[in-house]
């Protein structure tokens, strides 16, 4: 059998494609996953290959491992990421008033909230 890694997969269509150790880029429908199985770029398969109407498709796919996320590994605990979306939400709420009386803050206040929301946002989406 085959091994290779997930190039992309769409959870959402139901589709993606694996490259395989040799190279050949072969389609995965959801449908050839085991149950319950979730994959993304770069989870390790084992898989068997068969003609498609469109190609070579993956069959009978067994999940091997999944590449470990650098950001989710760096990105802070959950408590401190509590701690974080409260002030967070502090300072939105103390800018609201100044943006309904049709006042943007000063930039350098401007900046501050970019940065904690850019923070915030990238340890959500690791």
């Amino acid at each position: 059998m085959p091994t290779g890694k997930v190039k992309w997969f769409d959870a959402e269509k139901g589709f993606g494609f694996v490259t395989g150790d040799d190279g050949e880029e072969v389609y995965l429908h959801s449908s050839a996953l085991p149950g319950g199985a979730v994959v993304k770029s770069g989870t390790r398969l084992d898989y068997g290959v068969a003609d498609g109407r469109r190609g070579k498709q993956a069959l009978s796919v067994r999940v091997l491992s999944e590449t470990p996320s650098v950001a989710k590994a760096a990105r802070k605990p959950a408590e401190e990421m509590g701690e974080l979306v409260q002030d967070l939400v502090t300072m939105l709420d103390n800018t609201t008033g100044q943006l309904r009386r049709g006042h943007y803050p000063k930039p350098e206040r401007a900046q501050q909230i970019a940065a904690l929301l850019r923070r915030v946002a990238d340890d959500f989406d690791a």
